[in-house]
């Protein structure tokens, strides 16, 4: 009879760690999907602050290209008053398109592209989209990480338990902004 006991004993402690290594595991992965996200913003802020000098920039060269520069102003003002995450990612996914459609005008500019002053603001907003681009895949991967352990069994039972949501991948949010940006004169 000790023994039995002891036995349901051992199970039941087994039971308890797991229990607690899992949900500890969860607030790992959520943990590391907010610090992924803050790593994420701190160069979607960057980015942000460096808009308005490009776009003055570029308004110097190329004042009568008001849609495509009002395009990207509309843009940031749509990242600053974003809500939620969700919400946040797809207006960061059209701010990015319109930069693209404003390189792409200033192409047509050769004033503009050699410029020092413009050349350095794209420099620095190269180097910063390729920090989001990283930060993009370090989130992606987090989230990837945390979902898999939400749907997998047996961790699906804590995930279910202590209300862990699978969460948002940080994506290209339609087919217009896979493709290249077309520039039409």
């Amino acid at each position: 009879m000790k023994f039995f006991l002891l036995i349901i004993l051992i199970i039941i402690v087994i039971i308890v760690i797991w229990f607690i290594s899992g949900y500890n595991g969860f607030v790992r992965g959520k943990n590391s999907i907010d610090e992924a996200f803050s790593t994420m913003d701190v160069y979607l802020k960057k980015r942000f602050d460096l808009i308005p000098n490009l776009v003055e920039a570029v308004k110097g060269y190329a004042a009568h290209e008001k849609e495509t520069l009002q395009a990207v102003v509309a843009a940031r003002s749509q990242v600053q008053s974003a809500g939620t995450e969700e919400e946040r990612m797809q207006a960061e996914n059209a701010l990015s398109g319109t930069l693209r459609s404003l390189f792409a005008v200033a192409e047509a500019y050769p004033d503009l592209k050699a410029n020092e002053g413009f050349l350095d603001l794209q420099r620095q907003l190269k180097t910063v989209e390729e920090d989001i681009a990283n930060s993009r895949k370090y989130y992606n991967g987090c989230v990837k990480a945390f979902n898999n352990r939400c749907q997998m069994f047996p961790s699906s039972i804590i995930a279910g338990m202590f209300h862990f949501e699978p969460r948002t991948m940080f994506e290209v949010s339609s087919e217009e902004e896979r493709e290249n940006v077309k520039v039409e004169f």
